[in-house]
């Protein structure tokens, strides 16, 4: 087996700490002699998420990691960055973001440490998809030259951990199409959401879907759906003025006297009566 401690990379390049405020971020495409190091780290977390190729980061103690497609490291303050193409890829492209976090992010930066001072996470194509546009949205708000470009690039920057943090075996992983599906369930209320049809959205079959929704998301799928359904019922009952009936349709009954019935059941009033003590 090829060990990726045995690879000759390029010599290291030392180079300085970034300057920057709050955060800085972008992307590099780099060939085989790309290889940097910074030998007392930086005051900053540095996150590098690999799109194609692969990269190799070698930490102070213990083996390189090999940083494939799909793979994000997350480098803590004070942590030796020594990091560069893998040399058996020839390519290494990346998405990168230095960043001084506010004091809310945490628990998103508790990530399953690979080596000291390194997280590391690897992320599936489902939510690989959603990252990658959150991260290249704060890499282009760090380019902005008006309104408050650090403010874009850090709502980027915490959309993209928010994702991580759903793969993060420290918390409660949620298998990723199951994420598909509760996405899908959210935009599409007034539609068939049947067990059958939310299985087909997950290329499962209705028992394993039923059984593997039930396990990580605490409820059966048609229970979540109809919970779903009238919290949505209940906030257009409050903001908007259209009929009963109308509301129904919008959130998937077809039948306003069975929706009444539901409602009651969550709710503990009708539509109406709920409608009335809001606005009262």
């Amino acid at each position: 087996m090829d060990d990726p401690a045995a690879r000759p990379q390029a010599p290291a390049v030392e180079v300085p700490p970034p300057e920057f405020g709050r955060v800085v971020a972008g992307e590099h495409d780099e060939g085989a002699g790309y290889h940097v190091r910074r030998s007392r780290g930086t005051q900053d977390w540095l996150l590098l998420h690999t799109v194609a190729g692969a990269g190799l980061l070698r930490p102070s103690a213990g083996l390189p990691l090999r940083l494939g497609p799909g793979s994000a490291a997350l480098i803590a303050p004070g942590t030796v960055h020594d990091y560069g193409t893998d040399p058996v890829a020839g390519r290494w492209r990346l998405l990168y973001a230095h960043v001084h976090p506010p004091a809310s992010w945490t628990a998103l930066l508790d990530w399953p440490e690979a080596a000291p001072g390194t997280g590391l996470i690897t992320l599936g194509a489902e939510v690989e998809a959603r990252v990658l546009p959150s991260l290249r949205s704060a890499a282009r708000a760090t380019r902005l030259e008006v309104g408050c470009p650090e403010l874009f690039a850090l709502n980027g920057l915490e959309a993209a951990l928010l994702w991580y943090d759903t793969q993060n075996p420290r918390r409660h992983r949620i298998d990723e199409r199951l994420l598909r599906v509760l996405e899908h369930v959210d935009a599409h209320l007034a539609e068939d959401l049947s067990l059958r049809r939310l299985a087909e959205v997950a290329h499962l079959s209705p028992s394993r879907f039923s059984h593997l929704f039930s396990a990580q998301v605490g409820s059966a799928p048609a229970a979540y759906v109809e919970a779903q359904r009238l919290e949505l019922a209940a906030h257009l009952l409050e903001l908007t003025p259209d009929a009963v009936a109308r509301i129904a349709r919008r959130v998937g009954y077809e039948d306003p006297l069975y929706f009444s019935r539901r409602f009651r059941a969550r709710h503990g009033v009708s539509p109406r009566e709920h409608r009335a003590r809001r606005r009262a």
